[in-house]
């Protein structure tokens, strides 16, 4: 039925249609049209104006609005939807156009851009004029305001938390908070210094290293068989030698990670903090895990039914830490840290605020906590966006040097109006704990190549749908096995389970399935599993193009590429695509324009078209957003960037969704590598293919739904 009217009895079969283009002129649509092509026409003319800015913005959040609710409409039939998305598709290109002739305009579409109260006022003028009522706005006191004003207590505590908190009612003082807070000299107090030292690494650089000076690395006793790099036990042995703040900025692929994990270790910083992305998450309590086995880690999902109250390391994202601020500003930590700090730089968002409040909590409770801020992000551009990072790390407030830093700026002896002031004030800084490798400079700490799998959560309703899936394609395999036992005529008796019928149960399925389209089986759920974590892949390669430069993107599924693509185009970053659709010279020409424009960031490839025979080796980082069926098809993306010419170590992020099946596939893939190894280096062992890892992945999946059948019996 289409929205707004009913449907008449004995209307035309058509009469929806008809409807349909009666609307082309109400609801919203119309009126981003109109304010677009406005837009347009200010930009044709030279600059854009400033309120042509702020309506390039309201259209550019209005659209991404009315997107999402379209989709979401039940009411409207498909063809309608249909017709609606591409007039908003039409309207996204207008504003793509004119980015092309201002590129200024992408700083408007950050996730983090401030909307200014012009800009929501113009936003409620708009849906006024297309006849919808805007949300309310949310209460005053949802958002504070200012740093450092006391924290609204928010609406959830975890029951785990109050348990923890009744049975540790009072946190032992720190009298080490006085001596933190000495005074400052007063030689330097009348002048302005915060603006100087941005400047400090604009003017006072010369080509001088970003990294304080760090001790000999020492023996670091680290679990199992896994060992620590050279650079990795710097860092760690300035944190047992009493360095309290970091700003830890490796490139990525140098263990960012393990090294904040073992530096709050050596400083005693439990219980920990650790503030994330969403798409990381996980792999810092997997890190954790591997790194300091011995310190429980909870992470908080949602509203933290699941927290263990009693861990000692806690890991939040940003997106949820609103829930949490209140309960985390008292729990205790001795340590905090911040991943992807960069994350923070908007002061005024309310990320950044609530960063900048817990950090303050803890420094008042414990004289000099671990802070720690993780950001692969170089140092020499943009360095206003560090000024949040350095409040967060105790460096400055809103005015002026703190501490450590205002005692070293004295020591030098020199004011702003010395030319000598800028490289000492930025040595000053950097000697705070700025710590900057990359990987050109520890290339004898690591490997040539290595693949670092990267777990992410689907905690979504596609991931239901996937884990509800293999369940139910786990019971056809039991339901299957129990038939073939039953009816079994050769009078053979196992004890316990039968590992050669569960292969040939196996075997069968894959066999059955192998060209089946409908219902559920490996082939299909793998493909479910590569889109659900599409969006997530396509995050973390953004946050690899702003830290490291330019990345190579894979995928095995066009819907894929498509998600990702969407992504990098709606944060501003270019890209191109090679697929196996292109003619040869456009597929020439998006290899070039990755490998020649600096400002061409990612290429999105397809596995099976660009797999072979080309040369990306300007681009030393890979994701690998889908996992493929064999170690070799694997291994010939990855030689892409891996090959002769290449300067720096490779790193590939392999995607990997965790309580899936994709988790079963990467294991039974690296067993298989080592095989093919064997295999290629003369041995008589036949290769693996795809068709072993399909196989193997049912095995595993039939015996694991046996083994808990056997246990809950």
């Amino acid at each position: 039925m289409a929205r707004g009217g009913q449907r008449r009895t004995g209307a035309p079969r058509n009469a929806p249609r008809r409807r349909a283009r009666e609307l082309d002129n109400e609801g919203l649509i119309p009126v981003l049209a109109r304010a677009v092509r406005e837009v347009e026409a200010s930009a044709q003319r030279g600059t854009v104006s400033p309120s042509a800015r702020t309506k390039f913005q309201v259209v550019a959040l209005l659209a991404r609005e009315e997107r999402s609710r379209v989709k979401a409409d039940t009411e409207q039939t498909e063809a309608q939807k249909a017709e609606q998305l591409k007039r908003l598709d039409g309207i996204g290109t207008i504003l793509a156009k004119t980015t092309a002739r201002d590129t200024s305009l992408l700083s408007l579409l950050a996730e983090d851009a401030q909307v200014s109260d012009s800009a929501h006022e113009l936003k409620l003028r708009m849906l006024r004029a297309a006849g919808m009522e805007p949300d309310p706005e949310p209460e005053p006191e949802a958002e504070e305001a200012l740093v450092g004003t006391p924290v609204t207590e928010r609406r959830v505590v975890p029951q785990s938390v109050i348990a923890r908190q009744l049975a540790n009612p009072f946190l032992a003082p720190d009298f080490s908070v006085a001596e933190a807070r000495a005074s400052h000299p007063r030689r330097l107090a009348t002048w302005e210094l915060l603006g100087p030292l941005f400047r400090s690494f604009e003017y006072g650089g010369a080509g001088a290293v970003s990294c304080m000076p760090l001790p000999d690395p020492e023996e670091v006793k680290v679990p199992g068989d896994r060992e620590l790099m050279p650079h990795q036990a710097q860092l760690v042995a300035a944190a047992a030698k009493g360095h309290r703040t970091f700003l830890l900025a490796d490139e990525p692929g140098l263990g960012k990670t393990a090294q904040a994990l073992l530096a709050a270790q050596a400083a005693e910083a439990f219980p920990l903090l650790v503030v994330v992305p969403n798409v990381v998450k996980t792999n810092w309590a997997r890190e954790a895990g591997l790194w300091v086995p011995n310190r429980p880690v909870t992470v908080i999902h949602g509203d933290g039914a699941n927290v263990d109250g009693f861990a000692d390391i806690v890991v939040v994202n940003y997106e949820v830490l609103d829930r949490h601020v209140g309960w985390l500003g008292d729990f205790g930590f001795r340590g905090m840290v911040v991943d992807e700090a960069h994350f923070i730089k908007n002061k005024t968002s309310q990320r950044s605020q609530h960063v900048l409040q817990l950090s303050d909590r803890i420094r008042q409770r414990i004289g000099r906590p671990l802070m720690m801020a993780l950001t692969g992000t170089p140092l020499i551009n943009d360095i206003e966006d560090f000024r949040a990072i350095w409040q967060f790390l105790g460096w400055i407030d809103d005015k002026r040097p703190l501490g450590r830093l205002m005692d070293a700026l004295e020591d030098t002896g020199l004011t702003p109006a010395d030319p000598p002031f800028y490289p000492a004030a930025r040595r000053c800084v950097i000697d705070m704990g700025i710590v900057r490798r990359r990987k050109v400079d520890v290339a004898a700490d690591i490997p040539a190549r290595r693949v670092a799998d990267l777990p992410v959560e689907l905690d979504d309703e596609a991931g239901r749908s996937i884990r509800a899936a293999e369940r139910e394609l786990a019971r056809r395999l039991v339901e299957r096995y129990d038939t073939a036992l039953a009816t079994r005529t050769s009078g053979q008796t196992v004890e316990g389970i039968d590992h050669e019928l569960v292969r040939r149960v196996a075997t069968w399925e894959r066999e059955d399935t192998t060209d089946n389209t409908s219902g559920e089986n490996v082939f299909g759920m793998m493909r479910r599993i590569g889109q659900a974590k599409a969006g997530l892949a396509a995050d973390y390669a953004a946050q690899l193009a702003r830290n490291v430069g330019k990345v190579v993107f894979f995928a095995k599924h066009v819907d894929v590429m498509d998600v990702a693509e969407d992504t990098f185009a709606r944060r501003g970053i270019r890209y191109s695509s090679i697929r196996g659709d292109q003619t040869s010279q456009a597929r020439q020409r998006n290899i070039d324009a990755f490998v020649n424009d600096p400002e061409v960031e990612i290429v999105v490839c397809s596995l099976t078209a660009a797999g072979v025979g080309l040369n990306l080796q300007v681009a030393s980082n890979l994701v690998l957003a889908e996992l493929s069926w064999t170690d070799a098809e694997q291994t010939q993306a990855i030689d892409r960037i891996h090959r002769i010419g290449q300067e720096e170590p490779v790193t590939a992020w392999r995607i990997i969704a965790a309580q899936t099946l994709d988790t079963r596939i990467a294991e039974l893939i690296d067993s298989k590598a080592g095989l093919a190894a064997r295999a290629l280096d003369g041995s008589d062992t036949e290769l693996p293919n795809s068709a072993d890892i399909q196989l193997e992945a049912l095995v595993a999946m039939l015996t694991d739904a046996l083994v808990k059948r056997g246990d809950a019996a």
